[in-house]
């Protein structure tokens, strides 16, 4: 399972520059104007994060490719929940990092400090997205691939 999740990340490092484009245009969009910009940055950046990768696997069909090799399905959906997991504590602690540092730096925002039950609450909202939007990407195939964009953009 360890070598599926670093396909995961093999696959998504020529996109991670996508990551890093989320995280400052969300930031910079948020941050100055919202009070829970957290909440949005971190939520955003890691359920983006998600779909960057899912959206990769199609284009490249790795689904195809994989049920190929010699490990069980089971093993297969715990590496992409994984993967999943490891983008959205990125995203939210990304998120974190950046609001500590503008309210060092630009105290006049009156930015609220955040705690760690700002950040298990991203992390919840992002895991509970998830859970909804990776059975309905993989399970619909093509259709799915729609429909879950559709879902997504709504939420």
């Amino acid at each position: 399972m360890l070598n599926l999740l670093r396909k995961d990340f093999i696959v998504l490092k020529s996109s991670l520059w996508t990551i890093g484009l989320y995280l400052v245009v969300f930031s910079l969009a948020f941050i100055p104007k919202s009070e829970m910009s957290m909440y949005f940055v971190g939520i955003y950046t890691a359920f983006g994060s998600v779909m960057l990768a899912t959206m990769i696997d199609i284009k490249n069909h790795n689904h195809n490719f994989l049920v190929t090799l010699p490990v069980s399905r089971k093993q297969i959906v715990k590496a992409k929940y994984l993967s999943a997991i490891v983008y959205t504590f990125f995203g939210v602690l990304a998120s974190y990092g950046i609001h500590e540092l503008v309210n060092l730096n630009y105290p006049e925002l009156n930015k609220p400090n955040y705690s760690l039950m700002d950040i298990a609450i991203s992390v919840g909202m992002v895991l509970v997205l998830v859970s909804i939007y990776m059975p309905l990407f993989y399970g619909l195939s093509k259709k799915g691939q729609a429909s879950s964009m559709r879902y997504s953009w709504s939420a």
